[in-house]
């Protein structure tokens, strides 16, 4: 039997553990740069970007 997990998965659920227990050292750091990383490879960019984008112009926004 064998048994896969995608590495967006795994570094998500370790970077969510990282930032969670508020460790701020070279390792979290990294976890958190690889989760984007792996991200950017999937089909969840473009969703994160536009909600990034849109969050930004609402920021913006607020100003005016």
């Amino acid at each position: 039997m064998s048994f896969t997990v995608s590495a967006v998965l795994l570094f998500g659920v370790a970077s969510f553990f990282a930032v969670r227990t508020k460790a701020a050292g070279a390792g979290a750091a990294v976890l958190v740069f690889l989760f984007g990383f792996f991200t950017a490879g999937t089909g969840a960019y473009e969703p994160i970007r536009d909600l990034v984008q849109a969050t930004a112009e609402a920021a913006s926004a607020l100003g005016n």
